[in-house]
């Protein structure tokens, strides 16, 4: 990661089930773009991809394969090839 630095920070909104799903929002993001955006299961053994962005505020929803887990990791990747994971608990 010399070359690149990632910051971000992330919300985690739980609406009801029945409503809407877990919101992911992240946002603040700075390095080398474009991010491809990854959320894992804790520990890392299946990361579904989510988006390729380049910055800005970015939410998406927690696909299906997560309903009932309660512990993710957010994988990004950056355009200068770093990999960054940031464990979120709801």
């Amino acid at each position: 990661m010399s070359t690149s630095q990632v910051l971000w920070s992330y919300y985690i909104y739980e609406y009801k089930k029945f409503i809407m799903p877990t919101e992911v929002i992240i946002n603040g993001l700075s390095g080398q773009s474009p991010f491809n955006i990854y959320l894992c299961d804790n520990p890392v053994s299946t990361c579904v991809y989510v988006d390729t962005i380049t910055g800005g505020t970015y939410n998406f929803g927690i696909p299906e394969i997560f309903d009932g887990q309660t512990s993710f990791n957010l994988k990004i990747t950056t355009g200068g090839g770093c990999e960054i994971y940031q464990t979120l608990t709801i």
